[in-house]
């Protein structure tokens, strides 16, 4: 890595003045700002007037030796980050391990060499400069993270609300306007335009909460609540788009089954695995979901009997980093983001989220929960 010499300023601190002429002379000479002090107190004073980027701090000095000077130093919030060069003519093992305790990023040995001194200044001066881009490329990504969150928030609650109301309208449409009325091709419109409005709804509404899990504000509120309630309730909304695809929806479950959880994560993640389970089924066939005790956890499982996932596209589910999403069987979209909110939102809740399938057999999806104690 390439480095600009004179972007960067090293304070001199030794009492002797010829110590400090002949490195001021050495480094000046490559360019680089030069701030000195002839005393420990001096030193101190010069770091808070002059900001520099390194130190080459004498430790032989009267009235306040270098490892004194570094222990002050260290204190400074502002001035704990300067990386400290000790010159000295001690050598020691003791000397050394007690400038290494009290902050030294190196030592250089008096009477020095030029080139060494020259080396290890350099060194510094790179690991100052490296680490100053990490920070600023730091800062810009976690500028362009808060920037790609405001948008998708801003977008997902934005559309949420008249793609609600547009998705109310064509739920009353198809409830009051059978075939016999608008006729086949009208009708099957109608359901199209009702299902992709489903679609985008849920998306939108998992896109502000995977934004809002991500950024954290989405606290998980634990409360006690019945799982089998929850999930009937899940079930009887899906109905009328499981209907549109003839598929049946069966649950088996005990009467009741008391877990400790936050009510609207798991609704998502109930919605989501049977709405998962409705797209990738074929028309006619059945969606079973299951709600049971195992291992001291409350576990829910919907199973599909529709085109299942191959192997290899298996590996990718559940990743943020391998991103996937495919068509349901009536060519219904997805966004693949649905899944990983699932996960989230399980594991805030204490679970665990998996899945089993088989290409062309179909899935199964399911979580556990603990029981309220």
């Amino acid at each position: 890595m390439e480095i600009n010499p004179s972007d960067y300023k090293i304070l001199i601190v030794d009492d002797v003045m010829s110590n400090v002429l002949l490195l001021k002379v050495l480094l000046t000479n490559e360019k680089f700002q030069i701030a000195t002090a002839s005393n420990g107190k001096q030193a101190l004073e010069q770091v808070a007037a002059e900001k520099p980027d390194l130190i080459l701090l004498d430790v032989m000095m009267p009235d306040m030796d270098g490892f004194e000077v570094a222990q002050h130093l260290k204190k400074d919030p502002i001035a704990y980050d300067i990386p400290i060069i000790f010159l000295t003519a001690l050598n020691s093992t003791a000397d050394v391990v007690k400038g290494f305790q009290v902050g030294a990023n190196d030592f250089i040995s008096k009477p020095f060499n030029k080139e060494e001194l020259i080396i290890r200044v350099t060194h510094q001066i790179s690991l100052i400069a490296a680490k100053r881009i990490i920070l600023a490329q730091t800062e810009e990504l976690r500028k362009t993270i808060m920037g790609r969150d405001k948008l998708y928030s801003v977008i997902a609650h934005d559309l949420r609300s008249p793609m609600g109301s547009i998705k109310m309208v064509l739920n009353m449409l198809i409830l009051n306007l059978p075939t016999t009325t608008i006729g086949e091709e009208m009708y099957e419109l109608l359901t199209m335009a009702n299902q992709t409005t489903e679609d985008v709804f849920a998306l939108l509404d998992n896109l502000l909460k995977w934004t809002k899990s991500q950024i954290g504000k989405l606290k998980v509120v634990y409360q006690d609540m019945d799982m089998v309630e929850v999930v009937e309730g899940v079930i009887e909304i899906f109905s009328m788009v499981a209907g549109l695809k003839s598929i049946k929806v069966e649950l088996t479950a005990p009467e009741k089954m008391a877990v400790h959880a936050d009510i609207d994560m798991i609704k998502t993640v109930v919605r989501n695995l049977l709405s998962n389970a409705i797209k990738f089924s074929n028309k006619g066939t059945e969606v079973q979901v299951t709600v049971e005790e195992k291992d001291g956890m409350a576990m829910v499982s919907v199973q599909d009997y529709g085109c299942g996932i191959d192997e290899e596209n298996q590996k990718k589910l559940l990743h943020t980093d391998t991103h996937f999403s495919t068509f349901g069987t009536n060519n219904e979209e997805g966004s693949g983001l649905g899944l990983l909110l699932c996960k989230d939102f399980v594991q805030k809740n204490g679970g665990e989220l998996g899945f089993t399938s088989v290409k062309g057999e179909g899935s199964t999806f399911y979580f556990t929960i603990p029981l309220k104690k």
